[in-house]
């Protein structure tokens, strides 16, 4: 195969490859992104899974803006910050440390493993150990933004 009609090849290739890429579709007929942007669209999600999904209330807390509303999933609570914009959003999700014992100025003390997780205007965040729940929710929202 000569030079030009290698790099022509790569290019082509190339250019499918990012096609399929931005297309967000995957190998299995899955999306490869996060759809889910909304806390109506994280319950709905959560109900599809299987799970048993309950309205608990809200909460303030001191380093994110908007109050979270609190759902319990097999009986395992959520705190759902939905913020004004994605943007808002991944600002705020900046903020937390790594290990999220502090987001912003505010040091935190869980009383269990904290899992942080982000997709659209949502921030969510588990305290708890269970693995199928986590394996769920990064299954839904993508990967842990921080967190154990």
């Amino acid at each position: 195969m000569n030079t030009k009609r290698y790099m022509g090849y790569l290019i082509v290739c190339t250019l499918f490859l990012l096609a399929a890429a931005c297309s967000g579709d995957t190998a299995d007929g899955g999306s490869a992104d996060n759809s889910i942007e909304t806390y109506e669209q994280m319950l709905v999600s959560l109900q599809d899974e299987g799970f048993d999904v309950e309205t608990s209330g809200s909460i303030t807390q001191p380093f994110f803006e908007p109050e979270a509303r609190i759902i319990t999933v097999n009986g395992q609570e959520l705190q759902i910050f939905e913020f004004p914009s994605d943007a808002e959003a991944v600002s705020a999700a900046g903020t937390i440390s790594e290990d999220g014992g502090s987001i912003g100025t505010s040091m935190v003390s869980w009383i269990e493993a904290p899992h942080f997780f982000s997709s659209g205007k949502l921030i969510i965040i588990y305290l708890g150990e269970d693995a199928i729940l986590i394996r769920s929710l990064e299954e839904l929202l993508g990967p842990q933004i921080a967190g154990r």
